[in-house]
């Protein structure tokens, strides 16, 4: 027998890695060299991996900026519009890698680092995540800034640099336990200052009112310093850039009105400027009305703005003027897509500045402000939605409130003459929600102040439509649409799974990698023995190398025959982690009643971050530990079934756990997550679906056919329905005798023998005022588990519901997602052609 391959040679047969021509090799050593020696000849004389990574990274971006340069004087001559994504979130996880497989340096990088000893996938692992996002939103910006760039769009990413991200999660005795992301401790690599476009942010002060317009004044002054990141397309050389502000307080903060002794003092509370980029508010799908997010949300949005109106008047191209001044021009050149409420201040600022700073009419204004403005909506959960307080925003930004209300005064008058007498209507519609304490409500403002609003999945761009803002559809039907969310195969298949993205090209070719359309073609192997057999290998070895993982990190051992059943996401209420324990629970009762049936075994882990402060959420982590420490002891059970949480979930393990998935479960109450994308990202990767038809799990089962999947469940209209009817929990506990052996476990410390009413909380959230409605989908989603059970039993059978899956894939690429804003909101027509790279001469 040949002796088995080591790591580096099974990644050298990797074709989608690149081409290691002998040349590059050379020339990216003697780079990795140079930038080492010069790390050390500054510092030690002892080379740590830390050393070695930073110098692997500063060698990659070398290959980054001519590119970089080559793009950004491309966009200042052709004078393209440009589209700007402001989020206050950007999830992009690790760097390197990515960057690598865009530029197609990852098989010549390994081989270099091999040459000098070094293993690359060590230096990989040295990288802290850019964690600077919750989750679905967070990540979709950073899928949808990689497809921007892959699609040659003129694109810029603008958001906060927080200091501190999305919080490392820790399990204690089964708790979480959260500790502060200091990720950019060792410094950032892939980051660089940009001083000289400094821009001054304003806040509290008050109005003046003069004949020839408004002043702000008095204002508290706090400097956005922007850092720039490149965003490399896949293999067209474009790199566009993500600019994120961080918050400096100026030199003469506090100073000028110095009391006598109190400079120390004054230099001290220059922190209190800079905290508005400390950290990273870490809510998923929950508004808290805090000052300092309200802050952050317009710190995002001023300077930006400035940046935005800076390039537009600089731009030369067409143009005899020194700048250009005529503002009835800013849509033709700039889109504003807002992704959900957090930046909705962009509207009220480019009025302030339209108005009060370049003196147009409000009319004008206006007009422009609507034409250059799109809003994407991202959840129907009305705790989610942002409602500030009118005094809040009074105290902070008196400007803004008075826009604010004009606005809303004009805005109703419209209402009123479309609808006369209709005081009701007035009162839904409004911007400002009176009753209790007046609040500004934010998902209005922005479908006034925009052209476009989108769903992210068409279930739930039906719902907006129907429900949520029906008063606004039934006024302006036009500006509704539907984007359904995508996810970039370059993260989420080549980067991430390169074995399987490999078992693909040997079949149909690399242009899948943008095109996702192209994997359709894969239905034509369905039946070919050996591509099953290819895609089951892939997946077993994926399985392997996770378990691995996981004895080495989590000290558990792992049955990786065992069909791997896999739930990761943020842990919320809606998206009905306590289905899948009740599960679980039903499952160990069924092995323990009749342990000599062939069970089919299962390796369930559940992983995901708790809000610090969402009480219920850290309960339902607590409860999944106090499963997994009862079943995972019982020498009964044995290893056919574990139940594993996976502690500190996050990009880079979902880049580990997700290729190696069986089963995805994505089991919201219908009509709840909007579009889910974790869902998409296990298709693509060869695990099936148990899931409710929500989101995008309904066009996945549209895409793969429905009976390649496993659904279950309520749909919209039976939970409507229910709804009318009332639901009682107490009936299906009566009737359901194994749910109820379930509940009376959790409810008797069955699980916390020594704390037996540690989890009555969870208990009486079920039966007394379950919003999600649990109990009613337990019948449907115990049955269908067992037919995922059967199923298992035939590799075969499995594997090729597997291949329909992988096939039904194409819609969900971010490339398509991207066209579709591009062509239907933004007005811009994306490419596929290449820039010349930047050691042409042309």
């Amino acid at each position: 027998m040949s002796k088995p391959l080591s790591d580096h040679d099974r990644r050298k047969q990797i074709s989608v890695r690149g081409l290691a021509g002998v040349e590059n090799v050379a020339d990216l050593k003697q780079n990795f060299n140079r930038h080492l020696h010069f790390t050390l000849v500054k510092d030690r004389n002892v080379a740590t991996r830390r050393d070695y990574y930073f110098a692997l990274a500063h060698t990659v971006r070398d290959h980054l900026i001519g590119r970089w340069i080559r793009t950004q004087q491309h966009y200042y001559e052709k004078d393209p519009k440009r589209v700007y994504y402001i989020s206050l979130e950007f999830y992009m996880g690790r760097t390197l890698q990515n960057t690598m497989v865009n530029l197609a340096l990852e098989n010549a990088c390994d081989e270099a680092t091999y040459q000098l000893g070094l293993d690359m996938e060590e230096l990989e692992d040295m990288e802290e995540d850019a964690g600077l996002g919750n989750g679905g939103l967070g990540r979709l910006a950073a899928c949808f800034l990689d497809s921007m760039a892959s699609l040659g769009l003129a694109a810029y990413g603008y958001g906060i640099r927080y200091e501190f991200g999305i919080f490392n999660q820790k399990i204690l005795n089964g708790w979480q336990v959260e500790e502060a992301d200091d990720w950019l401790r060792y410094g950032n690599p892939w980051e660089k200052a940009r001083p000289e476009y400094m821009r001054p942010v304003h806040f509290y002060g008050r109005t003046e009112h003069h004949p020839d317009g408004v002043k702000w004044v008095d204002t508290q002054v706090v400097l956005a310093l922007p850092y720039d990141t490149p965003v490399p397309g896949y293999r067209n050389n474009v790199v566009n850039t993500m600019r994120l502000w961080s918050a400096k307080a100026p030199c003469e903060f506090n100073l000028k009105d110095f009391n006598v002794g109190g400079y120390i003092q004054a230099v001290l509370d220059r922190n209190l400027a800079e905290n508005i980029s400390r950290v990273l508010y870490p809510n998923d799908n929950f508004f808290e009305g805090k000052e300092l997010r309200l802050k952050q949300e317009y710190f995002v949005v001023s300077a930006t703005l400035q940046d935005i109106i800076r390039r537009f008047k600089v731009s030369k191209f067409g143009s005899r003027e020194i700048a250009r001044t005529d503002f009835n021009k800013l849509p033709d050149k700039v889109a504003i897509q807002l992704n959900d409420t957090h930046p909705a201040m962009a509207i009220p600022e480019l009025m302030r500045v339209l108005v009060d700073e370049e003196k147009l009419t409000w009319e004008n204004a206006w007009d422009i402000c609507v034409r250059t403005c799109a809003y994407t909506n991202h959840t129907v959960l009305p705790e989610a939605l942002e409602r500030w307080p009118v005094d809040l925003f009074a105290h902070l930004l008196p400007r803004h409130l008075e826009i604010v209300y004009e606005i809303n005064r004009r805005h109703l008058e419209k209402v009123a003459a479309r609808f006369p007498g209709d005081n009701d209507r007035l009162c839904r519609m409004s911007l400002i929600e009176e009753g209790g304490q007046k609040r500004i409500n934010m998902a209005h403002l922005c479908i006034v102040g925009s052209h476009a609003v989108n769903g992210v999945a068409r279930i739930h761009s039906d719902i907006l439509k129907e429900t949520v803002f029906k008063d606004f559809y039934e006024m302006e039907p036009h500006k509704f649409q539907n984007k359904t969310n995508g996810i970039t195969p370059r993260r989420w298949l080549v980067m991430c799974n390169p074995g399987l993205a490999e078992v693909i090209a040997e079949r149909i070719g690399e242009e899948f990698i943008r095109d996702l359309d192209q994997l359709r073609r894969l239905c034509n192997f369905v039946n070919d023995e050996a591509f099953i057999r290819d895609v089951a290998k892939v997946k077993q070895e994926n399985k392997l190398k996770l378990s691995a993982h996981l004895e080495e990190h989590y000290k558990v051992k792992i049955n990786p025959n065992s069909m791997f059943d896999i739930q990761v996401k943020r842990i919320h209420e809606y998206k009905r982690q306590l289905l899948n324990c009740l599960h679980i629970i039903t499952y160990y009762n069924r092995i323990k009643k009749d342990p000599n049936n062939q069970w089919t075994p299962r390796t369930v882990m559940i992983g995901g971050k708790a809000a610090p402060g969402y009480h219920t959420a850290k309960m339902i982590i607590r409860l999944i530990t106090a499963i997994g420490d009862v079943v995972n002891n019982d020498p009964v059970i044995g290893d056919r079934l574990k139940v594993i949480f996976l502690e500190n979930y996050r990009v880079t393990l979902a880049e580990k756990v997700i290729p190696a998935a069986d089963l995805s479960e994505q089991i919201s109450t219908a009509g709840t997550e909007a579009s889910g994308t974790g869902n998409m990202k296990f298709m693509l990767n060869g695990a099936l679906t148990i899931g409710t038809m929500d989101g995008a799990n309904v066009e996945m089962a549209e895409e793969a056919g429905e009976e390649n999947l496993f659904i279950f469940g309520m749909r919209v209209d039976d939970v409507d329905a229910l709804d009318k009817r009332g639901y009682h929990a107490e009936e299906y506990y009566n009737r359901l005798p194994e749910l109820k052996q379930a509940i009376d476990q959790i409810a008797g410390g069955f699980f916390s023998p020594k704390q037996p009413d540690l989890f009555k909380e969870i208990y009486n959230m079920l039966m007394h005022h379950d919003r999600f409605k649990v109990f009613a989908d337990y019948e449907d989603y115990i049955k269908c588990q067992e037919k995922v059970n059967a199923l298992y039993k035939n590799p075969r059978e499995w594997t090729k519901k597997v291949i329909y899956n992988i096939a039904g894939c194409g819609k969900f690429s971010s490339d398509r997602t991207i066209a579709q804003y591009a062509r239907e909101i933004w007005g811009m027509e994306p490419t596929l052609e290449k820039l010349p790279a930047p050691d042409d001469k042309h």
